[in-house]
């Protein structure tokens, strides 16, 4: 058997395992999960996709998605 595990790594460190797929340059929540757009509002905590990053063994495969905070003059070029 084999088991893929996807983790977020926040901009100051912390890991948070998410149970999805992400992709370079998207944009997600606080808890990783994808925003849909355009946004609601620019007054949002959103992050950015950066890096993926994986590591496997025999039966196991980890990806990590690094992220960056998007900052709000950012964001306001996906809102409504």
């Amino acid at each position: 058997m084999f088991k893929t595990s996807h983790y977020l790594v926040y901009p100051e460190g912390d890991v948070q395992e998410i149970g999805h797929w992400l992709k370079i340059n998207q944009l997600v929540d606080l808890n990783g999960f994808p925003l849909k757009l355009p946004l609601p509002t620019e007054k949002i905590i959103a992050y950015r996709v950066i890096k993926i990053s994986t590591k496997a063994s025999r039966h196991t495969e980890e990806r990590y998605y690094a992220l960056e905070l998007v900052p709000v003059h950012e964001l306001s070029e996906f809102a409504e």
